[in-house]
């Protein structure tokens, strides 16, 4: 008895102080379904990528190696002649001299753009009003805008009835020579895509820090030293950018002077001789071939853009 008590009266030992408890591991099921969401929520976004892009690439690059019409269901295997075609009949380069006019007033929208961006992120008055002035154009369709200056362009239309109010009066067709209808259809992709461009402007100089300007307002800064400082630093990749999407699409410009002179003129561009080549002369090999050497042109021009300026994080802090 004595032998029990005192059995029950040692003390006991104090417990181990309990370490950091380690998560049980996930189960490979759930680790497996972590790892396959991702892909499940990018299914349908590739399909679509891969069935309206990269399938209608691939089978433009077979059909430029074929004579195919476009209309018959034969069509033969024609190597490098569509290509040699191309390289070796100047008239069908020559309609890169015509994206000189748009690529000319790409550099003038770009100007414009940033300019009328820079002065309304400031407090100016009206300025949600012209904000909405300048990127309306943007909106309207591009077969809506060619018929509108269609008539504003012709003899006795709507430039013509202004001048003659503002006593200037002239019997000059705008849309006769190459010179006046190249210039005449460059003004209005100026008119047309100044929007977006400002648009891409006006947030990136809203992004940057409003902190930066009370300090160059503080040490005196002046408007044109806020530009040079700190709006073009902080807007570097947005230019990048349009001067990108400025020199792609000059080379591709299609529908203004498809609508307005058909290509006649001598303001075919690049597409609308592709597009004849395919559906009026039925050589649907021969449009592939220059449709795939328009599409390389164009990568090429961006990749040189991306070399001579290449995307640097800007810290303006």
């Amino acid at each position: 008895m004595a032998d029990t008590t005192r059995r029950a009266a040692r003390p006991v030992p104090p417990a181990a102080p309990a370490g950091p408890k380690r998560a049980a591991p996930a189960p490979r099921r759930t680790r497996f379904s972590r790892r396959l969401t991702p892909w499940l929520f990018l299914i349908a976004p590739l399909a679509l990528l891969l069935t309206f892009t990269y399938a209608p690439i691939a089978n433009m690059v077979a059909y430029s190696f074929t004579d195919w019409d476009g209309v018959s269901p034969e069509l033969n295997y024609t190597g490098t002649e569509n290509y040699t075609e191309l390289l070796t009949r100047p008239e069908l380069f020559e309609v890169f001299l015509v994206s000189g006019y748009y690529l000319a007033a790409s550099a003038v929208q770009i100007v414009v753009a940033l300019y009328f961006a820079t002065v309304l992120s400031f407090d100016v008055r009206f300025r949600n009003f012209f904000k909405g002035v300048l990127f309306f154009p943007y909106l309207i369709n591009g077969v809506a805008i060619g018929f509108v200056f269609l008539y504003f362009f012709q003899d006795g239309g709507t430039l013509d009835s202004v001048l003659g109010l503002l006593g200037a009066g002239t019997d000059h067709a705008w849309l006769g020579t190459p010179f006046s209808a190249n210039t005449s259809l460059a003004g209005v992709s100026v008119w047309r895509h100044t929007g977006l461009n400002f648009v891409l402007f006006l947030g990136a100089i809203q992004s940057i820090p409003g902190e930066l300007y009370e300090a160059a307002e503080i040490d005196g800064a002046s408007r044109r030293q806020q530009f040079r400082h700190i709006i073009a630093p902080g807007i570097r990749p947005v230019l990048s950018l349009s001067v990108v999407l400025s020199v792609s699409g000059s080379l591709s410009v299609f529908e203004i002077p498809y609508i307005m002179t058909g290509g006649a003129t001598g303001t075919e561009t690049f597409v609308i001789q592709t597009v004849k080549l395919a559906f009026q002369f039925n050589k649907t090999g021969l449009a592939s071939a220059a449709a795939v050497v328009l599409l390389l042109i164009v990568l090429a021009v961006t990749w040189v853009q991306r070399r001579i300026v290449p995307d640097e994080k800007v810290d303006l802090v």
